[in-house]
């Protein structure tokens, strides 16, 4: 598998490495249970910093595209292909803009909104 960032483009990093992980394993230029590269090793191949990858490391777990075996590495999850359909910023986007849109509706305005979104991420940011 080969990875290329493009520092110019204007997904950010973490995004670019995300996205051509998935479109590997949906390739099957990915198995499951392949390994993938550590971290620092995926860091210093695309001179990156490795908090860039372990973000894009971290999200892919989260989708359950990957899994981490602790100090064994890091390995395409056995179902990775089917979870690579999961797009968890558009299914946020879509469960915030039906909010939005019915908070609009009763007449609720932008800042009423944007106030009552802060207060509730951070009421919630320690979850």
């Amino acid at each position: 598998m080969q990875i290329a960032i493009d520092l110019e483009a204007s997904a950010p990093p973490f995004a670019q490495l995300i996205d051509q992980i998935k479109r590997a394993v949906r390739a099957n230029k990915l198995q499951p249970g392949d390994p993938l590269p550590s971290i620092r090793q995926l860091a210093s191949d695309l001179d990156l910093n490795n908090k860039t990858v372990a973000k894009a490391y971290r999200l892919l777990e989260r989708d359950a595209v990957i899994q981490s075996r602790g100090y064994r590495g890091t390995f395409v999850h056995p179902d990775g292909k089917i979870n690579c359909a999961v797009d968890m910023n558009a299914w946020a986007e879509e469960k915030l803009g039906d909010t939005i849109l019915e908070l609009r509706s009763a007449g609720v305005t932008v800042p009423e909104i944007n106030t009552a979104f802060r207060s509730a991420m951070n009421e919630h940011s320690g979850d």
